[in-house]
């Protein structure tokens, strides 16, 4: 899958994931009414909603970009009816083409890290059959629990040929409560930078493993200095616009080849029609202003990598 990752980026020149995040609030009253006059103001309701607003989202964005990122919690919160919309959602995003990073921060020990992997990036044993589940092609991992919490998506990824992305330096404000503490004369990121390293080089694909770490648009020094020590992972960039990631400072995500990173935007792109950039298009037409908040994405960060050749 990391090849595959690889190779429409290329075909795009888009190192771009939109982030699928779907918050009732962004989802406009147009298609909330709809979805509350079939289903009343229920968990139901709200699920479908999400779902309708996805689709017209993806409908929208899905010839531009190689991948999306579904953040299972927006979903989870409305509970069973909501983890549906999240699985139509990944299969929907498949049938576009598209890849799928399934943002689910898991991470466990032994068997509940092996069912973690299973239900997300691999398969279940049901009596003599072997069944997927949610099947994204990548997941995000949390490194926490050490080797024990990851060995099991790591075999995983090896059957499936699927990825993770491991959290190395999160973009958010707190990060450094943990992550920025010296171990030894380093912060704690550099070490599980190094260990996502290891990990990743018994799981390569054809230029790049296919473990991957998460590593924030907010902190571009660090990142400078991760992507020397993950010269093989690809990187999974968050914080750009909304959080305050400038293109500017993600060249150094990318390596000579320009590949190795790819940029995330969840609000700036499915909620771009609140913002003053993209009003014109009002809510009767957020799929039209997040294409064109996908296309200015792009040519963003494009023109800043261009500009650091």
């Amino acid at each position: 899958m990391i090849n595959r990752l690889c190779e429409k980026i290329k075909e795009l020149k888009a190192p771009v994931v939109v982030g699928l995040d779907p918050m009732l609030s962004y989802v406009p009253e147009q298609v909330q009414k709809k979805s509350f006059a079939e289903y009343g103001e229920t968990l139901e309701g709200a699920a479908d909603a999400i779902w309708q607003f996805n689709k017209e989202i993806v409908d929208s964005i899905c010839d531009l970009i190689p991948a999306v990122k579904p953040q299972s919690a927006m979903y989870e919160q409305f509970g069973v009816p909501g983890v549906a919309a999240y699985k139509k959602t990944v299969d929907y995003c498949h049938e576009k083409g598209l890849i799928v990073i399934g943002d689910v921060k898991r991470g466990d020990i032994g068997s509940t890290s092996a069912a973690y992997a299973a239900g997300h990036l691999g398969k279940v044993q049901v009596g003599g059959k072997k069944l997927s589940v949610f099947d994204e092609d990548f997941a995000t991992v949390n490194p926490y629990l050490g080797t024990d919490g990851i060995k099991p998506f790591a075999d995983v990824c090896r059957e499936e040929h699927k990825g993770l992305f491991i959290l190395v330096k999160t973009s958010n404000p707190s990060s450094g409560e943990f992550q920025d503490r010296l171990i030894d004369g380093r912060p704690l990121y550099e070490w599980v930078g190094e260990k996502v390293a290891q990990w990743g080089a018994d799981c390569m694909g054809d230029s790049y493993s296919y473990i991957g770490a998460v590593v924030g648009a907010t902190y571009p020094e660090m990142g400078k200095v991760l992507r020397k020590l993950m010269p093989k992972s690809f990187i999974l960039v968050p914080g750009y616009g909304a959080q305050g990631g400038k293109a500017e400072d993600l060249v150094h995500y990318f390596n000579e080849d320009g590949l190795g990173a790819i940029v995330n935007s969840s609000r700036g792109i499915i909620a771009a029609y609140k913002k003053e950039a993209y009003e014109k298009f009002g809510p009767e037409h957020f799929g039209e202003a997040a294409r064109q908040a996908t296309l200015d994405m792009i040519v963003d960060i494009g023109g800043a990598l261009e500009r650091a050749k």
